[in-house]
């Protein structure tokens, strides 16, 4: 750190960003993702050829989120199976940033899906086709049980990281979107509305563009390293500042390497006597329970650099 024997520093949490705990999640993650994936492909395949048979846009608008479902499930199982891979010296975090960027290309797709079914349907609106109805509803009926079987393999487990949060979403848009394509096939049979599956396709969109938006805003916050929601470093600060023997927080900063994994890093000046008192250790364990116990974010880990007042000066380029 340049002047040694006058700071301290630390660092607290776990050192093995492959630890057991990660590991166990990630491996449950990888097979709900597995079983997930096996389901929506076969659901798929179900209705591309659902959409050709029948010729409805709710149906291909289905079909086609199913595919970027497909793709966006095998982009979250590669970046499940990278994240078990260990940290080294070269990727000091590992793979763990892998779900982050998952889960931002599904986004990204999604969107293009969404935006595609708009147009599509607004120039059905003026210019109905024919719809096969009584085969649009088998199919919609066969889409809906594949997802309803996909949500009930990623429910208790959607909340282990953004990877299968995004994967639950799209799983659950696919579901609504095959309630939607039931719909029109009986209002098609039934009331000869055949605009109902431009309705139904343009539905589908209005279901997908709000939750790929706040995916994309999710997954944007982790990739731009912005402080993790949740957590007011004016706040972080003004405990910190009220500790004994602390005279002042700079370059204070927080941010997500991945959806479970915050952490926080900062330069404490305290007093000169503290190096000389052994006053520093316990100031760094006070640190540490802070910053994991005040706040709605609890950061395990956090990285403090201990400095005496007339460091200062040697700050090249101060922080926050």
């Amino acid at each position: 750190m340049g002047h040694s024997h006058d700071h301290a520093a630390h660092e607290h949490g776990d050192h093995e960003h492959g630890a057991p705990g990660h590991s166990h999640s990630a491996g449950v993650a990888r097979g709900r993702l597995v079983i997930a994936l096996a389901i929506t492909a076969t659901v798929l395949v179900a209705e591309v050829v659902g959409a050709l048979v029948t010729g409805s846009l709710a149906l291909l608008t289905d079909a086609a989120h199913m595919l970027t479902d497909v793709a966006g499930l095998s982009m979250a199982l590669a970046a499940a199976h990278l994240a078990t891979r260990p940290a080294d010296p070269r990727r000091t975090w590992g793979f763990r940033r892998a779900e982050v960027i998952a889960a931002q290309w599904q986004a990204a797709l999604l969107l293009a899906v969404g935006i595609y079914a708009l147009v599509e349907g607004f120039r059905r609106l003026l210019s109905p086709p024919e719809v096969a109805s009584n085969q649009l509803l088998l199919f919609g009926i066969i889409g809906l049980v594949g997802n309803l079987a996909s949500l009930a393999v990623l429910l208790s487990h959607r909340s282990i990281n953004l990877n299968l949060r995004a994967a639950f979403l799209e799983v659950a848009n696919d579901a609504l979107g095959s309630v939607a394509v039931i719909v029109a096939a009986v209002l098609i049979t039934t009331l000869g509305w055949v605009r109902a599956d431009a309705v139904a396709g343009m539905l589908i969109a209005a279901l997908i563009i709000p939750r790929t938006l706040v995916l994309l805003r999710h997954s944007t916050r982790v990739l731009l390293e912005w402080t993790p929601e949740g957590l007011d470093l004016a706040d972080v600060r003004r405990h910190i500042l009220e500790l004994d023997h602390v005279l002042e927080v700079h370059d204070l900063h927080a941010s997500m390497i991945a959806t479970d994994l915050p952490v926080l890093s900062a330069h404490v000046v305290v007093e000169d006597e503290c190096f000389h008192s052994g006053h520093v250790t316990e100031i760094l364990d006070s640190l540490q329970e802070c910053v994991a116990g005040h706040f709605p974010v609890s950061v395990e880990h956090s990285t403090f650099q201990l400095e005496p007042a007339r460091h200062r000066e040697h700050e090249g380029f101060p922080g926050v």
